[in-house]
């Protein structure tokens, strides 16, 4: 096994040097606005340790009130804060302390000779911006003044001088800090470790007030990229490790606030699969408002239904393909009851998803110890719908980059449809090409989808001919003894033959629903009417690569 490179951070230092002959205290400067903690940390670092505490403002009455000992910044640089807080740590006895190198004579005389005390440990955590920015209708103003300058500066002096200097941006690692500080051959490394931190932290904090502003500019310089901003920010927190990727072999993580969006009830591990599955699943079910079902299997709908009642919904579904939902996904936008729940675990399922389960169907899967049981936390386009994921853009790894995109978000107006063949759709007809398109836009490209009324009959994935994808199509509806007769069929993107088609009305179909834009249209049109199928143009594709 190849030896893993060390960090390429500075060599720890030598042991401290002092030049003045007395003994220096040791200072511990902390400023935070997330408190939690702190209390019991400091203590310790005074009552077994023996530092001295700086402080500032809010931090430095929680330290006093707590019995501490502790000295105010202002008192100790000789300089008062001033500008409503905006300037009280930005001074050469705050950055002094904390970057002068201990090994270096020099540095260490001009501190001396300009009164400058060393910090030995710094504790900061930085103004809550992503948390100000991430609350409905903020003022632009109340956003700025949670950008915090003087937290990430000491963040960084500290961290750049980790050689002698311990640092802490995240009260997880008190304990750790308080037992290396009593085994001091631990300081060295963890050191290391914590500097790594601050600058990830600090990356991702620059960054998410990057792309708030570039949210909020209105100078088209600052977005002149065809809407999207010159520099791409990107920086996610990890929310967890994965036990590998699509394959065993390939190594995993989930980055970002996925978990702010689901909840796990009950089941093994999320996998990387299932992350991608939950996702697809959840963008799926917000376009549809009426209580539905759908089953889904790597990513792609297998069968979906909706009706009055979801145990309704779920029959018809699954009509759609008895054999594809094996070991897939089924999402819900209704409360999951025990007959929906009962019916549901006869087969095996990787993972359900629904705004809410009831007690009784919990009761029935929790039977089955392994079945990922997930709340979809926020609403949809209807009361209890379960929740899309596409807050952030769309972003794929190419050579060299990535690739970035809006979220394929809604659907068009009916009313803004063109029928283009003699024979207008009927109503029934209209039900299943509306109910299809919707599908289809979430099916991988080529996309073919067959439907009657509010259900599948037939779906064609991923395909490198459109007619293929037809093809399998109506295979799938023969072998689940579904009858395309008078059935819509559903393209996402444009027939760029007749073939399509016509395979299409030669299953049954009467009516078809596609984007247009074929240099073949009038052909595509001229086998619709020679057939008596009624076909609408929509002007958009919903194309997925």
């Amino acid at each position: 096994m190849a030896r893993r490179r060390r960090f390429p951070f500075a060599k720890p230092a030598p042991s401290p040097v002092r030049l003045a002959c007395a003994p220096m205290p040791k200072f511990a400067l902390l400023s935070v606005s997330d408190k939690r903690g702190l209390a019991e940390f400091a203590t310790a670092l005074v009552r077994q340790h023996g530092f001295t505490l700086l402080s500032t403002g809010g931090t430095a009455k929680l330290l006093a009130d707590k019995g501490l000992p502790v000295t105010e910044v202002g008192q100790h640089t000789g300089f008062p804060e001033i500008m409503d807080g905006r300037v009280k740590t930005l001074h050469p006895k705050i950055h002094g302390g904390l970057l002068a190198r201990r090994d270096l004579a020099g540095h260490l005389a001009q501190a001396l000779a300009n009164g400058i005390e060393l910090i030995d440990l710094v504790v900061v955590n930085l103004y809550p911006f992503e948390e100000t920015v991430a609350k409905p209708n903020v003022h632009f103003e109340e956003a700025i003044e949670n950008i915090d300058i003087g937290g990430p500066s000491m963040l960084r002096s500290a961290a750049k001088n980790h050689a002698s200097v311990t640092v802490v941006c995240d009260p997880a690692d008190y304990a750790a800090v308080l037992q290396a500080l009593a085994a001091p051959a631990e300081l060295p490394d963890l050191r290391r470790r914590l500097a790594l931190k601050v600058f990830q932290r600090t990356a991702a904090y620059d960054g998410a007030i990057a792309r708030y502003l570039e949210k909020e500019a209105e100078v088209p310089d600052l977005a002149a990229i065809a809407g999207f901003p010159a520099t791409l920010a990107l920086s996610w927190p990890k929310a967890q490790a994965l036990r590998y990727g699509e394959n065993p072999h390939q190594r995993a993580a989930l980055y970002g606030r996925f978990h702010d969006q689901f909840q796990q009830l009950q089941g093994k591990e999320l996998s990387y699969n299932n992350i991608l599955d939950i996702t697809a699943a959840s963008r799926l079910i917000c376009d549809f408002e009426r209580p539905t079902v759908a089953i889904l299997k790597h990513t792609n709908p297998c069968g979906l239904a909706s009706s009055d009642e979801l145990l309704d919904a779920w029959e018809r579904a699954y009509a759609t393909d008895r054999q594809a939902p094996f070991g897939g996904v089924i999402v819900v936008n209704r409360t999951l009851d025990a007959g929906l729940a009962k019916v549901i675990a006869e087969i095996f399922t990787e993972v359900i998803i629904a705004p809410r389960f009831s007690e009784e169907a919990l009761a029935v899967f929790g039977k089955k110890k392994n079945l990922r049981l997930m709340i979809a936390k926020a609403g949809g386009p209807a009361d209890g719908a379960a929740a899309s994921a596409d807050a952030l853009l769309e972003i794929r790894s190419v050579a060299g980059g990535v690739l970035v995109q809006d979220p394929d978000r809604g659907l068009e107006r009916s009313a803004d449809f063109k029928i283009v063949t003699r024979r207008a759709p009927n109503p029934e007809e209209w039900a299943g090409m509306l109910f299809g398109w919707k599908v289809c836009k979430h099916v991988k490209s080529n996309a073919i989808v067959y439907a009657r009324g509010e259900q599948t009959l037939g779906i064609g994935a991923g395909q490198m001919a459109r007619v293929d994808s037809s093809r399998i199509a109506v295979w799938k509806a023969k072998e689940a003894g579904l009858d395309l007769k008078g059935s819509a069929i559903a393209s996402e993107a444009l027939f760029p033959f007749p073939d399509g088609l016509i395979a299409a009305a030669e299953a049954g179909a009467t009516a078809a629903i596609q984007p247009g834009g074929s240099v073949r249209d009038a052909e595509v049109i001229q086998a619709a009417d020679e057939r008596g199928v009624a076909m609408v143009f929509t002007g958009v594709r919903h194309f997925r690569h």
